[in-house]
């Protein structure tokens, strides 16, 4: 048994979740205010990723940070970088995917906070920011753990903008989920059985610790 795709997985999810907690709360914060100008477009934008196909994001991707787009030409003229085909496209494509997860769960939390306690301290002359940090991030963290760890479940489990942009390279960008198409593939259904157990597991355990720790709000 090979555990590289069980590694490889764990270490994506915990890169595009550390990536999506950085640029989540701050926009779902944004969004759960109304007079933010285009909130209605922003909102549609940061769900997007929860109706496109897989494949479909794999191809803004692709064109995104590919070898001949603007930015994939930059980071290899001038840094030597190449994104495709790497572990980390690999988490790039769990962070677009899982962002909407963190960002709406970040939202409903935010938007049932009692507006009364931040105008209070307004009041007292507190910054936007010093508001953020004393008042609403303490009060919505349920939201954020929730959120969190949801991204951590779906980066774990994601596969079809992965395969586009990361490709299935054993020992190199072929994570768990990846790795159990390719046993199924190849007719190597034993492997296909342990790892689809594997990943049931972790799942679950997720789980476990969301239902345990946190209350998952609808939005």
């Amino acid at each position: 048994m090979e555990w590289f795709p069980v590694y490889l997985s764990l270490k994506v999810a915990l890169f595009s979740t550390l990536i999506v907690i950085v640029t989540g709360v701050p926009l779902g914060w944004l969004m759960a205010h109304d007079n933010i100008p285009g909130k209605a477009f922003l909102s549609s934008l940061v769900s997007l990723p929860m109706i496109l196909p897989p494949t479909v994001l794999g191809y803004y991707l692709l064109v995104l940070i590919g070898r001949e787009s603007f930015l994939g030409r930059f980071l290899e003229d001038n840094f030597g970088i190449r994104l495709i085909f790497t572990w980390q496209a690999a988490v790039i494509a769990a962070a677009v995917v899982s962002l909407p997860l963190v960002t709406r769960t970040v939202q409903a939390s935010i938007e049932s906070i009692d507006r009364d306690l931040e105008d209070v301290a307004r009041t007292m002359g507190k910054s936007e920011l010093v508001i953020f940090l004393t008042v609403t991030l303490p009060l919505s963290w349920q939201g954020i753990l929730a959120g969190t760890v949801l991204a951590f479940a779906r980066s774990m489990g994601e596969f079809g903008a992965t395969l586009m942009v990361a490709g299935n390279i054993p020992g190199k960008t072929q994570t768990l989920s990846i790795a159990i198409y390719d046993a199924m593939q190849s007719g190597n259904t034993e492997l296909a059985n342990f790892l689809v157990v594997l990943i049931t597991i972790l799942s679950m355990a997720v789980l476990i610790i969301l239902n345990r720790f946190t209350i998952v709000k609808r939005w």
